[in-house]
């Protein structure tokens, strides 16, 4: 069943995949909470899918934010396969990526939406601030004409573990397709990650050998003086 036939809008829950699917920068990670209130006020997710988006909104918010960073910048910006453009996966370098775009770019102004500086038509979170203005039906139209692409970038994170694939799930989900779960990585519990050793089962840290086993010696021979050296 197609949850725009069951729900008003889903208004809030498109903007809010589209500012997950952004750059993760400090401001974005401090709207974490807001943006998880939201999509659970809504409803307009499945249960199933709200808990992979939760555990993304985690894996955000936990991560240190430069490699936060480092990692989007890899996953989204050095691959087509999980490029967030939607014409390169379309048109590619083709001549035809040019006039789609304006095209695009000439449906947000007939109702009242301007790209802002240095923003592509085709960038996904722009298409989907768009689609959060729309009707409920036309919405969910405008996204199953994208569905095929979805469906590719969906397959290429959950091929490389990332839970931003979560967010192409939920777009499938919106647009009315069906969409495989994503697996929700187990984080180790926080109490093991600060566990400290048993005493005198070792040194201070894990990995070092207990005081029955053998402790491994490692010699550094020390460099001859050059024959030129004064004594």
């Amino acid at each position: 069943m197609a949850l725009f036939n069951t729900l008003p809008k889903a208004t809030k829950s498109l903007r809010v995949l589209a500012r997950l699917l952004g750059y993760p920068d400090a401001e974005l990670r401090g709207h974490l909470a807001d943006m998880r209130v939201a999509l659970h006020d809504e409803k307009a997710l499945a249960p199933q899918r709200l808990a992979e988006l939760d555990a993304l909104i985690d894996t955000l918010a936990r991560k240190p934010a430069l490699e936060a960073e480092a990692d989007y910048v890899a996953l989204f910006d050095r691959g087509r396969a999980t490029s967030l453009h939607l014409f390169e996966h379309v048109h590619g370098d083709s001549r035809d990526r040019g006039p789609a775009m304006i095209d695009l770019a000439q449906t947000y102004e007939k109702a009242g939406m301007y790209l802002g500086e240095g923003e592509m038509p085709d960038f996904l979170p722009v298409v989907l601030e768009f689609t959060s203005t729309q009707p409920p039906r036309e919405a969910r139209e405008f996204l199953a004409e994208m569905a095929h692409i979805f469906n590719a970038i969906f397959a290429a994170l959950q091929q490389r573990a990332s839970p931003y694939a979560s967010v192409l799930g939920a777009l499938l989900e919106l647009a009315g397709e069906k969409a495989s779960p994503v697996e929700i990585a187990a984080e180790e519990p926080i109490d093991a990650v600060w566990q400290e050793p048993v005493v005198f089962d070792g040194c201070s840290s894990k990995g070092q050998s207990r005081p029955d086993q053998p402790q491994p010696i490692h010699i550094v021979r020390k460099p001859r003086p050059s024959q030129g050296a004064q004594a």
